[in-house]
């Protein structure tokens, strides 16, 4: 008996023609995604473009440098139409609002930092939306987040990008194994942003040179405390600024204007040495400020803990690993001690300034560029 040969795999790991893979793009209407798209669709591969309407997009027309406006919107189409594959818009306002937003403006008036992109990821783009693309029969679902997807001995694993400028693998470390499996990241290898826009410039699209986005999508101008009044009206209380003594140092308009490692705009000038916010008290709503030594901390507790690694987290008493605690901050060398297998304490060899909670701390194999997870910073002090 003659057995055909298998065909080889394509670039998106499948054993047949691109065109015969269906393969669905989150367009944001960036450069990034477009390019994914575009580049994809080039290949040959059977694109489905999908932009998600996340917020009320017809307030935010005039507004530059946010994601899934309506100017976004009508990017992404343009850039369908000019690779010539189809492209949705879905309404995904009330969804975003619910798993997002609402718990952004909780978060805050907690006292906490939050960091509504990774929420975003994980609750709309790699749930809804993928969910979705498997409704479209789609092979698997690519996005043109800067991180890279590698085979390993035991599936599929998520390492940091090839250009650590652009690696987005902080934002992207809830993503669970099985997401993981059907996602797929084409720019993570590229080693610099010039590389995506020359690329955009070669498929003549027409974002080529759009600027990237600096805030959060439904935050303008990084205004956070402007956002929480619209969502939460009243919730602005003015209250005390006191030392960690409590010794009363001035007053405040809201603890929402304020967060931890902050300095300028406290209004308390002519102490010894510059103080900044160690601590938010939203109950008694003070504000604690104190000297830049009282931000340092070595102990980071953790919870909501995805794990990325083939033992159980709580397969071991402790594991060596580099822990990241900011996305503008490298990973450090850290020992990471499951309490359960959701839990953990993450002990810095070298104590880091500012930690918050609503921040999410992130694990990396302490010698390479996996990564292996991560959790939610649950009380940074």
């Amino acid at each position: 008996m003659i057995v055909a040969p298998a065909h080889p795999l394509n670039s998106l790991g499948f054993a047949k023609p691109p065109a015969q893979t269906r393969v669905v793009v989150a367009m944001s209407g960036g450069v990034d995604s477009s390019v994914v798209a575009a580049m994809l669709a080039e290949q040959g591969y059977d694109v489905v473009g999908v932009t998600l309407q996340l917020y009320d997009h017809g307030a935010a027309l005039a507004k530059k440098g946010a994601c899934c406006a309506g100017r976004d919107i009508h990017d992404a189409r343009r850039v369908a139409e000019t690779m010539g594959f189809p492209h949705y818009v879905l309404d995904y306002e009330n969804t975003f609002r619910a798993a997002v937003i609402d718990e952004f403006a909780d978060a805050y008036l907690a006292g906490a930092t939050p960091v509504p992109c990774i929420r975003c990821n994980e609750r709309v783009k790699f749930k809804d939306l993928m969910a979705t693309a498997r409704d479209l029969e789609a092979d698997c679902m690519a996005t043109g987040h800067y991180i890279r997807r590698e085979a390993g001995a035991a599936g599929a694993e998520l390492h940091s990008a090839a250009d650590p400028a652009r690696d987005q693998s902080y934002f992207l470390f809830s993503t669970t194994q099985s997401q993981l499996d059907y996602l797929r990241f084409p720019l993570g290898g590229l080693t610099s942003k010039a590389e995506t826009r020359a690329l955009a410039a070669k498929y003549g699209l027409g974002v080529a040179d759009k600027p990237d986005s600096q805030d959060i999508c439904f935050v303008p101008n990084g205004d956070y405390a402007a956002v929480i009044e619209k969502l939460r009206p009243g919730s602005a209380e003015p209250g005390e600024i006191v030392d960690l003594s409590g010794r009363v140092l001035g007053s405040h308009p809201g603890v929402i204007h304020y967060t931890i490692g902050q300095r300028r705009g406290l209004g308390i000038g002519g102490l010894d040495g510059p103080l900044y916010v160690v601590k938010l008290d939203p109950v008694l709503k003070r504000v604690v400020v104190g000297p830049k030594a009282a931000l340092s901390t070595r102990t980071v507790p953790l919870k909501e803990i995805n794990w990325l690694g083939e033992m159980p987290l709580d397969g071991r008493a402790e594991w060596v690993i580099r822990a990241r605690v900011r996305s503008t901050r490298p990973p450090r060398e850290a020992i990471l001690r499951p309490l359960s297998s959701t839990t953990a304490e993450v002990e810095l060899l070298e104590p880091e300034e500012g930690i918050s909670a609503g921040q999410a701390c992130v694990f990396y194999q302490p010698d390479g560029s996996r990564v292996l997870g991560g959790g939610w910073i649950w009380a940074g002090r």
